[in-house]
């Protein structure tokens, strides 16, 4: 699997690098003036445009990580406010530390480019780990796999990366899954007895996130890909289509499967028992 597209680091500026680039210190002020250069710290700028959060972290000497860095490389992580930010371990005399940022200072395993604005990806991974619940952990690896930005042969290295606490979540990785509540959904039927089919193409239907027992079909839904009435037409022809094949189709809601966990696992442990009573009295 190739990486998908994904947005390099930005770069700081340093004012040496704009004096040799002919800039007077007049130039450089006006620049900032205008919006066509942003000051970090004292002698460190960045171009105008760069994630809000890289400024916030170049601004107290440190790279964007954990979450944050995910966040903006498009990678699933849950909900969470304030800025991560790393900061080196012999880091002293930094500025004051706004309200809501989150400042790690362990030692990094990839040396990012000297002017980079944030960490390697493989170290925000190793963070985020430490830094969520083990259900969002598993799907922010998840989805880094499923997106390239993590290597299949790197994981074995992660897991060693991180405390041994952590090397259950190794056997739940699945780079099938296409979101994080995909991830979620995979995990709480797990934890109920069950071992779905991931990512099934159903002809006549198409492909389907999870098929159980044969005869269950289990749809996750986000705003993102199904707001529109065009997209919800398209899902219900699927779902009728599905039925003439003998299916019956459920369908989660993003925001439910990751804030309203109980009732999803209770409508889960209703249809997984409607599969059971089929199955039997086939």
């Amino acid at each position: 699997m190739t990486p998908q597209d994904s947005a390099p680091a930005p770069m700081t500026v340093r004012t040496a690098d704009l004096a040799s680039a002919g800039w007077s210190s007049r130039r450089i002020s006006a620049a900032v003036a205008a919006g066509a250069l942003v000051k970090l710290r004292g002698g460190a700028y960045c171009a105008p445009g760069v994630d809000a959060g890289c400024v916030a972290a170049g601004r107290v000497h440190g790279r964007l990580t954990c979450l944050s860095e995910l966040r903006r490389l498009g990678v699933f992580v849950r909900e969470r406010p304030g800025v991560h930010v790393h900061v080196p371990a012999s880091g002293s005399r930094l500025p004051p530390i706004p309200p809501g940022h989150r400042v790690h200072r362990r030692r990094l395993h990839r040396t990012p480019h000297p002017r980079a604005m944030s960490v390697e990806v493989f170290d925000a991974l190793v963070q985020s780990v430490r830094c969520q619940d083990p259900r969002s952990a598993v799907a922010t690896l998840d989805s880094a796999l499923n997106r390239g930005l993590l290597r299949p042969d790197e994981v074995d290295e992660l897991f060693a990366a991180l405390p041994r606490r952590f090397r259950r979540l190794r056997a739940l990785l699945d780079p099938r899954a296409e979101s994080g509540p995909e991830t979620f959904v995979r995990l709480m039927l797990r934890g109920l007895g069950c071992r779905p089919e991931a990512q099934v193409e159903i002809p006549g239907v198409g492909r389907v996130d999870f098929v159980v027992g044969g005869i269950l079909i289990i749809e996750c839904d986000s705003r993102a890909h199904h707001s529109s009435w065009e997209s919800q037409l398209a899902d219900r022809r699927r779902d009728l289509a599905a039925a003439s094949l003998g299916y019956f189709v459920i369908r989660l809601v993003a925001e439910d499967i990751l804030w309203n966990a109980e009732a999803v696992q209770q409508a889960l442990r209703g249809a997984l028992a409607r599969v059971r009573t089929v199955r039997m009295a086939g």
